[in-house]
């Protein structure tokens, strides 16, 4: 039977970056992928994948409706869709194989089959060849999350889907029902708007991206339906019924219960996820769940069983992979004897629609429930010079800082490269940087990086320099 220090279930972002981080640390290390390849939701059905379709679609959109705005007369355009996949399935493909090399290179031990638990020192890997065991000093539990979805909603994966069928479709919905005003529906809902369906989006609260500040989700909502998506935010899903080639959504408005019915060809239910812990043998080894369906761990991912770990999307917080790469990072540092760091308040949060959305830090909502004393100025990208040589007018970046020491406590983006953008508030704010100090940072001309500074500037006596 082979022995390990440590053995890694799952090769997500979390799993297959910490077994990276142990092998660096002198660890014989081990890793169990139920797939054919490695990388788990993000790789291969989930980040990577639908970034490559985001892209895809917005170079399609762009020639077909922005191009001309530039002096380029393309004619008319033709949309290959299986092309278009096809290129996806390559992105995806090379990156996966990024992560096979990493294996070797690191001499991680990659073991194919459905880890399982058969006590707190043995792991059983199911095969296609057979079974065998494993003995293991450590194990890290890092099996991700699965698409969630409605008790009444059957998901048939042909016309009632989750992203993961959406990410592989063939031809483009005439009219496409989102169930879920979140990051993964908005996003895939875009792909589709680009590419010439009707977008739908049924929201059962009130407003879209509900987890991030207020004025981000109605500025996307209000960008999102002047590109031609329609929303339903405050109304409940009832009823999905399938039949053939149509499916009819059934919902009620929440303040009056009046119904509303949508007749789609396709429908995508991207109501959250939930924690993966199926057939992982967790009772084998007395290991606690919470009533959610998380692995409960402490503060430092150790869970109740002391050689076993938790991170990722199967522990509680934020259902992200670069949370999960950290985490993993943490474990590792964590049992080599080092003192490693991880601050949960200053995770980005990323929306890659167009206008890209970001957020670091406290929302103003918190922030007033809180009964925090603060300030906050904002800074519109249509009065940046950069932003305007792109024909990038919407959005804006709104600085929050303490209203008496001016330390940053949230900045919240929509606008181009905000995925990138945020980058530069968490670095000033893990240094607990105020206003002042980005404001009196010199930052290149013409820049989107400029907006913020320049919201900065007008968190700090309102003395923004270009409005």
């Amino acid at each position: 039977m082979k022995e390990f220090d440590v053995t890694i279930i799952g090769s997500g972002p979390g799993g297959y970056v910490c077994a990276i981080r142990m092998a660096q640390l002198g660890f014989k290390t081990a890793i169990i992928e139920k797939y054919n390849t490695l990388g788990g939701t993000c790789l291969n059905v989930g980040c990577i994948p639908s970034k490559a379709w985001l892209e895809s679609s917005e170079r399609f959109y762009d020639a077909s409706h922005h191009f001309v705005d530039h002096g380029i007369d393309t004619g008319k355009i033709k949309l290959d869709i299986k092309k278009m996949g096809a290129r996806v399935a390559k992105v995806v493909a090379d990156t996966c194989g990024g992560i096979d090399f990493l294996m070797k290179k690191n001499k991680i031990e990659v073991f194919k089959g459905h880890g399982s638990l058969k006590d707190k020192n043995t792991v059983i890997i199911k095969g296609e060849s057979g079974q065998e065991e494993i003995k293991t000093k450590n194990i890290v539990l890092a099996t991700g999350s699965k698409p969630s979805s409605l008790p009444f909603i059957n998901i048939d994966k042909k016309r009632v889907i989750t992203s993961t069928e959406a990410l592989k479709l063939e031809e483009v919905p005439k009219h496409l029902v989102v169930i879920g005003g979140g990051v993964i529906g908005l996003e895939m809902g875009q792909v589709f708007l680009r590419l010439g369906s009707k977008v739908s989006v049924v929201e059962y609260a009130d407003t879209i991206i509900g987890m991030m500040d207020g004025d981000l989700g109605k500025n996307l909502q209000r960008v999102l339906k002047k590109q031609g998506m329609e929303f339903l935010t405050g109304h409940g899903v009832t009823a999905v019924e399938a039949k053939g080639k149509n499916v009819k959504i059934t919902a009620t408005k929440n303040k009056d219960q009046s119904v509303v019915e949508l007749d789609a060809d396709y429908c995508l239910v991207a109501v959250g996820r939930r924690p993966f812990t199926d057939g992982l043998g967790l009772e084998n080894a007395g290991v606690a769940i919470s009533d959610r369906g998380q692995v409960i761990t402490d503060e430092h991912l150790r869970t109740n069983v002391d050689n076993i770990f938790a991170i990722g999307d199967v522990t509680k917080g934020v259902m992200l992979a670069h949370k999960a790469e950290e985490e993993g990072v943490y474990v590792a540092e964590l049992l080599a004897g080092q003192k490693p760091h991880l601050n949960y308040d200053l995770i980005p949060g990323v929306v890659y629609t167009w206008p890209e959305v970001s957020s670091v830090g406290q929302t103003e909502e918190q922030l007033k429930a809180n009964k925090v004393p603060y300030k906050k100025g904002s800074f519109p990208f249509k009065a940046s010079g950069r932003a305007r040589a792109g024909n990038e007018s919407d959005g804006l970046i709104k600085v929050l800082a303490h209203k008496e020491t001016d330390e940053i406590l949230g900045v919240h983006m929509i606008g181009p490269r905000c995925a990138d953008l945020i980058g530069e508030a968490v670095v000033a704010m893990e240094y607990r940087a105020s206003a002042e100090d980005i404001a009196r940072i010199c930052h290149a001309h013409p820049t989107y990086t400029e907006s913020f500074k320049e919201a900065c500037l007008a968190a700090t006596e309102d003395r923004a320099l270009h409005i």
